[in-house]
């Protein structure tokens, strides 16, 4: 398993985490079994948004004799009324709900403290504004919650969430078809018709991952595969299907991004998951499906897919246009991105021109001229 750092946190998290959602379609037994197996195989995140007592009480068995090998990303504002789930604010409900997952999860603490759910404005500042927000710093301040995080789907919401300083990562849902969406604060939008119009990485989505990285915020990745729709070609966005491999591939390639949490009915789907870490480059290809999609397109864009490599002289030209990406989003380079971009061992002033890497890019990305541009931006 290979692990990324968890953005300010300084956690180490498996680059394939575990969303616990579908744990609960199995009997108990089986799914103990298949956190345990999960952790077997290096897996060591897991989310929990999930209210109801059979998931939580599976994940905690499920960890039960191994918790300081997991790292937990519990929800705060998921809560269970009536047999059903209910995202709330109301501290009646906020408070019972979090006490039952720590014991649940027979944890006293929870890595990720995570505000559950804000998609709209309207909920932002009810979030932002009311005793909600008051529990979470004082879970925070007790080490109750080790860290703050939030969910959202919406990039409006979640470049809020990065600009106040004190939420440290951030759930997000990322896939090649959400990428070209516009933010919006009604998930069911996105689950709809795409205008076939659209074409490359919405602004604000790119925004945000630039965001993420230059402020040192961690992103944690939902719904990588939007459902299982992109793995067929008569329900993908683009008329062209994916495989895990490339969907997760996409969702690590972006900026900021620490973990996918995919989720897993039986143990060959965990293997299948955790098999990304021995795919080959043309295995991981998410670009030539995207490049030759009857439906849609990007052109112009790096996605960093790589496909331009190798380099004669050794550039990482996908790592060299993110940081140009980076930097070119603020008035002057951030120090952060400057420290980055000089670390790498060969820079943008080594390019000697030879375009080799234009004829491979399935986008028609003027590499040359960016590694240019780029040498002139960085100072070298």
């Amino acid at each position: 398993m290979e692990y990324r750092t968890l953005g300010k946190t300084g956690l180490q998290v498996s680059e394939i985490g575990f969303g616990g959602e579908w744990l609960e379609r199995h009997p108990e037994e089986e799914s103990v079994a298949l956190v345990k197996y999960a952790a077997e195989q290096g897996i060591n995140i897991i989310d929990c948004w999930m209210p109801d007592p059979k998931s939580r009480d599976i994940i905690g068995k499920g960890m039960a004799g191994n918790r300081e090998h997991w790292i937990v990303q519990g929800h705060i504002g998921s809560t269970y009324q009536n047999g059903q789930y209910v995202r709330t604010r109301d501290m009646k409900y906020v408070v019972p709900a979090f006490e039952d997952l720590l014991q649940r999860l027979q944890t006293d603490y929870i890595d990720l403290g995570t505000i559950h759910y804000i998609d709209s404005e309207e909920d932002w500042n009810t979030a932002m504004n009311t005793d909600y927000i008051k529990y979470v710093h004082e879970l925070h301040d007790k080490g109750i919650i080790r860290h703050i995080g939030l969910s959202t789907h919406n990039p409006r919401i979640a470049k809020k969430a990065v600009e106040t300083g004190f939420i440290e990562m951030i759930l997000f849902s990322i896939n090649p078809a959400f990428d070209m969406h516009p933010a919006t604060e009604n998930l069911d939008n996105m689950f709809g018709e795409y205008d076939t119009g659209l074409s490359g990485i919405d602004p604000e989505r790119a925004e945000l991952y630039r965001l993420c990285e230059e402020k040192n915020v961690g992103i944690t990745v939902m719904k990588g595969f939007f459902g299982g729709r992109l793995f067929d070609a008569k329900t993908s966005p683009f008329g062209a299907a994916f495989t895990p491999v490339q969907c997760i591939h996409y969702a690590l390639t972006r900026p900021g991004v620490c973990s996918i949490l995919c989720g897993y009915d039986t143990k060959e789907q965990v293997d299948e998951a955790v098999s990304y870490l021995r795919a080959d480059d043309d295995a991981k290809d998410y670009a030539s499906i995207i490049a030759s999609a009857p439906l849609h397109a990007y052109s112009g864009q790096c996605t960093y897919c790589g496909h331009c490599r190798p380099c004669p002289v050794n550039i990482d030209i996908a790592m060299v246009n993110k940081f140009y990406d980076l930097a070119v989003q603020q008035p002057a380079v951030p120090e952060s991105v400057q420290a980055h971009y000089e670390a790498l061992d060969v820079t943008a002033s080594a390019c000697i021109g030879c375009r080799s890497c234009e004829s491979r890019c399935p986008f028609g990305v003027e590499v040359a001229e960016r590694m240019i541009r780029t040498a002139e931006l960085f100072g070298k």
